[in-house]
Order: C-alpha cells, then structure tokens, then sequence
C-alpha cells in the first residue's frame, strides 16, 4: 500500500470517528466513540467566548457526594443520572425534565455518566445505566425499563465474578461502551486486599443482556502471561479492572481499555512479575473480546498508579505520515502515545532504573517507562528548596513535614520509614484524560502537582498479608490544604502530535485568598477533562477552585472565567439546540476526591451567547 493511500485511509477513519453521528449531539461520554472530546461547532468562537452567560440550570435535589457525571445530548435531548444514580432526561434547550427513572440505590455513589445504544431496525434507543453492580436498559423516549433486557430489564454484574466475595467491592463508576450491539464495560474493584473479585472487562448483548465475552486482566493458568503473577499469584487476585471507561474504533472494531492497578496497592510480594495487563493500555477485538495488544505503563505497580482513563483516539506523525493512535495521559504524569494497530510509542519510550523497594518479600521491577516526546509533564521529584513559601508558617509547617518524609526521586516507593512520593494518587493525570482538536493536531492535558505521603506498617495477626499502608494516601500539604511544593499546583498543557512536542503550557487554576494576599498564578488540581471546539477553543472546569474556563486552543490564553455554585470536578459538553445556539454545559457536583474542593453541588449548568 502507498504512503500517500495509507495516510488517506487514517484520515477517512478519524473522520468516520468525528462525524458518526450528528454534528450538533454529544452522543458519547467522550463524544465520538473515540473519545476525542472534540466537537466541531464553531458559533462560540476566541471573539465571543467573553459574553457567554448562564442559559438555564437544573438541580437534581438529590443528597450531595461524589458526582462527576458527563451527560450526553442526543436529538434535542439530554441524559446523564444525578448522584443517586438516578437517570434523568431534560430538554437539551431550556433544562425542563421530560421524565426519570430511579434505580433505587441505597446509597450516593461515585459515577461518571449513561450511556446510549442506538437501536436498530427492530430495537427502539435505550439509555444504559450501571449502578453498583447493575447493567440496566432504559426506554430513550419513556425512561421506562426495557423489560426484555436480562432480567426485567437489569443484569446483576456481581454473578461469575463476585460469588465468593460477597462483601467485597465491586461497581461500575465509568459508562459502558458500545459497539455495534455490544455493551463492553469494566468495574471497580477494592485496592485490598488482593484477594477479590474479579476486575475482568466484559461485553454484553444490547438486546438480551447476555454476556459475549470476558477478557482476563489476570491471566488464569495455560493463557500467556501468567508467568508474569509469580507462582499463583493469579489465583483469586482481586482487580485489576478497568474502571476508568472506554473507547472504541467502530471502523476497525476495536476497544481500548485503561486497566488499573493490582491490589494491594502498595505491597505486591504475592505477584512478582511485571504483572501484564495491569497499568496497562489493552486493545481488544471489540465483538469477541480477543487480544490484540498491550502495553504496560507501569511494571509492578507499588505506588497505585492506575490507568485510569479512557484512551483517546487520534493521529500523530510517525515517520513523515499521519497514523491512527491512541493517547493515554496516566497518573505518572506523562502521555504517552501509541501507535493504534501496534501498541508501540510513536515518539519513543526509554526504561529507566528506579528507586528499589526495601520492603521485606517485595521485588519490585528495575526500571520503568519514561516517555521521550512529550517529556514527562507532571513533577515527579522534588528537593528541599521546592518547598513551598505562600507564607512563613505555610514554609515552616511543610518544610518540617518534608524533612520527616525520605523522597528518592519518581517512582518512590513505600516503606516502613515516612515516605513522600509524586505525582500523589490522584495525579498527574487521572480518569479523565485527553481532548484532542484535528484541526489543531494538538493533544490538550490537564494534571496536577502534588505529592503523596504514607508508610508502610506491620499488618494485625491473621491478616491475609504481613504488611498494609499505613497513610499511605496522605497528601502533601500545609493546614490549610495547599501544595506543600512550589506552584505551579495545577497546568494545562497542549501536545503537537506532528512533533510530540509542547505547544503551549499555561497555569491552571487560583485561589481567591491567596490572590487577595498577591499570590497569583498558583494553579489549582483538577479531576476533570477539556473539550475542544471547532470554533479554536478549549473549555475546562474540573478545577478546585469552583471555576470554569475557556482558553485559545492555538495559544493557551485564557479568554473566559466564570464561578460554578461547586467545583465542577467533571468533564463539560457542548452541543446545538434545537433553537440553532450552541450551549457548554458543565455539572457543579463539588465534594469530590479532590482535597480542597468545595462542598457538594447538586447543578447543572448551561451556557449560550446572548
């Protein structure tokens, strides 16, 4: 085949990824199936972003928690499930709800987002909700259970992975993805101890709710890569799963998976081994749920470092042509990008010795992967003059704290002396990922700067394993909740995929205090992904401080702010009414995993030009 046909081929298949459905809808929780997060309306533009102003709000009255929901707009028509998992549709114009359905679960729990299944010739669209340990199908147009569907119009996920652990945790946060009649999702499972259930993917028939598939993320005895868990080290291993969600190519009929970390987080001397498939991207065949190829971002994990987040799908330059691939931002604070046929870096990756684990029974591995191009993004280290000084008893506090903590640079790991680590457990990047504008070739990351702190402790008598964290999900800060590190605390930053270079990078995110004190441009830590738009522009809460934001996609310049009534640690959407305008919307839920965010919100807010 010729350069010039293949280069073709991979720009017909992002534009059949970019333009499967309507140009005006959000159909998927990444947008298109690829997740790219990017939208090609172009009414909001650099020149107008400014009078952008607050269309109209819904509250869902629900009791507030964890909610980082990302809705999707379908024909005029949006849905996404409040932080009781309750699934709402509104009219995508004025906000009026239209109907709801609810699931009845006992609890506020951690989620991200529906999903929405087409339909064929003789199927009507249903909306797909998972609950707790729930496959549920919805009427699109009703919101009434699809009785047809699995078991009057549920399927418990807990049967063939869960059975002998009936108390342990096992849920799904991330909407399922889909292709073609296939419901493919991952759940979350506990980070210890590491006997558990099962993290192994699935996909399910749309119509039945009959499982198809089951891919191993631990592979049982016989299937390659076992050796890679030790001497049975795979047999009742909890996780690892893929909790972050998913993305599909529907013109190749792929998924690509982020799997997370094995449990326990931070003591493997059960598993020694790289341990494949977990911190891992793995591409399978999207309709039988067979390998096509892994690559490991961490070996070993001892530091909880998942990946966490659905791949994206876009093209970078490799050799002189554009290539289909897949850009994986990880909590390690780098992105690392990946040919989409192969699984091998497009730019380069080199393993690099690290700091070795003193830890008793534990073998961790040598060396990790650091990516060439881009560098890595996040901090990863950290000396005594980075101490932080917003104010003297700030320096003094974190500096006392710092000199308790022993560093030895990325990828510390855990021990029974005070340990301080970076990036923390939540990033880096988290489960949000990437946007990625075609039109600018660029590749938008947003992370944090943070460290983490823990050590490791002598487990009770009994316990299943000699050892367990003790803190280890500490963070380094000063009693007020700041950074102890220098700023910048929170960055966005743009990757040319022609080069892998960084385009721009610019802060992201402040503090009022602070800036009342003339401490400016801190940045803040975000959970939460960009979007960007036909119309050069890149809109981004997910920040702690409460706001939202609009940058120039060409150069990071920050064009619009405006206040959320919470944190909007979630990612926004935009999408074209019915009335021809173009909306933003973002869900306000606050109280979310970050430290320092603002407490819960029940609100989602819309916004359109005048």
């Amino acid at each position: 085949m010729s350069k010039l046909l293949i280069a073709a081929t991979a720009g017909i298949a992002m534009c059949g990824l970019l333009s499967a459905q309507d140009a005006g809808d959000w159909p998927n929780y990444g947008r298109d199936a690829g997740g790219s997060k990017y939208s090609p309306l172009d009414q909001i533009t650099p020149a107008n972003v400014s009078k952008l102003a607050v269309a109209w709000t819904y509250k869902t009255t629900d009791p507030l928690g964890t909610w980082e929901e990302t809705p999707l707009v379908i024909n005029h028509v949006m849905y996404f499930a409040s932080q009781k998992n309750r699934v709402i549709a509104l009219n995508a114009d004025t906000g009026k709800e239209l109907w709801s359905y609810d699931p009845k679960t006992p609890r506020v729990s951690e989620h991200r987002g529906v999903s929405y299944w087409p339909g064929d010739a003789a199927t009507a669209p249903r909306v797909v909700l998972t609950t707790a340990a729930r496959l549920i199908e919805l009427d699109a147009k009703t919101g009434k259970p699809v009785q047809d569907f699995g078991d009057n119009g549920e399927v418990n996920l807990r049967i063939g992975v869960a059975d002998d652990f009936p108390l342990a945790r096992y849920g799904i946060t991330s909407p399922p993805a889909i292709y073609k009649n296939i419901i493919i999702l991952g759940p979350a499972t506990q980070e210890g101890p590491s006997k558990g259930p099962s993290g192994d993917p699935r996909g399910f028939d749309a119509k039945t709710g009959k499982l198809v598939w089951r891919f191993h993320t631990v592979p049982q005895p016989g299937e390659p890569g076992n050796e890679t868990w030790g001497p049975g080290g795979w047999k009742g291993r909890s996780g690892p799963s893929a909790w972050g969600g998913m993305t599909v190519d529907p013109v190749r009929g792929m998924v690509f998976m982020p799997i997370g970390n094995p449990a326990d987080s931070y003591y493997g001397a059960d598993r020694p081994g790289t341990n494949i498939y977990a911190n891992s991207v793995v591409a399978l065949d999207a309709l039988t749920g067979k390998l096509k190829w892994s690559y490991q971002i961490v070996h070993h994990d001892l530091f909880d470092a998942d990946v966490a987040a659905p791949p994206s799908l876009v093209e970078a330059t490799l050799n002189g042509k554009r290539v289909p691939a897949v850009a994986e931002f990880s909590k390690v604070g780098m992105l690392f990008v990946l040919d989409e046929m192969t699984g091998k870096p497009i730019w380069g990756v080199e393993e690099r010795p690290v700091p070795q684990s003193d830890m008793p029974g534990e073998k961790s591995w040598a060396t990790q992967p650091f990516t060439v191009k881009p560098p890595p993004l996040a901090r990863l280290t950290m000396t005594k003059d980075e101490v932080a000084s917003i104010s003297p008893e700030s320096h003094a506090y974190c500096l006392a704290l710092f000199e308790k903590y022993k560093t030895l640079g990325a990828f510390t790991p855990m021990a029974l002396e005070p340990r301080l680590s970076f990036p923390s457990s939540i990033g880096g990047g988290n489960w949000a990922g990437v946007s990625f504008d075609p039109k600018q070739s660029y590749v938008f990351v947003n992370y944090s700067n943070l460290g983490q702190t823990g050590q490791m402790e002598t487990s009770p008598a009994g316990a299943p394993m000699p050892y367990r964290n003790k803190g280890a999900y500490g963070r380094f800060m000063d009693k007020e909740g700041y950074p102890c590190n220098q700023p910048p605390w929170g960055e966005l930053a743009a990757i040319d995929t022609k080069t892998g270079n960084v385009a721009w990078k610019v802060t992201l995110g402040s503090f009022d205090d602070l800036e009342a004190k003339g401490i400016k441009n801190t940045g803040a830590l975000s959970l939460g992904s960009s979007i960007a738009t036909g119309g050069g522009l890149v809109f981004i809460a997910a920040t702690a401080d409460s706001k939202f934001r609009a940058f120039d996609s060409k150069t990071g310049k920050e064009l619009w702010m405006t206040r959320l009534p919470a944190s909007g640690n979630a990612t926004p959407i935009t999408y074209r009414g019915e009335n021809g305008k173009q909306f933003v919307v973002i869900v306000a839920g606050g109280q979310g995993h970050l430290p320092g965010s603002t407490p819960g919100g029940d609100v989602v807010v819309a916004y359109a030009l005048p």
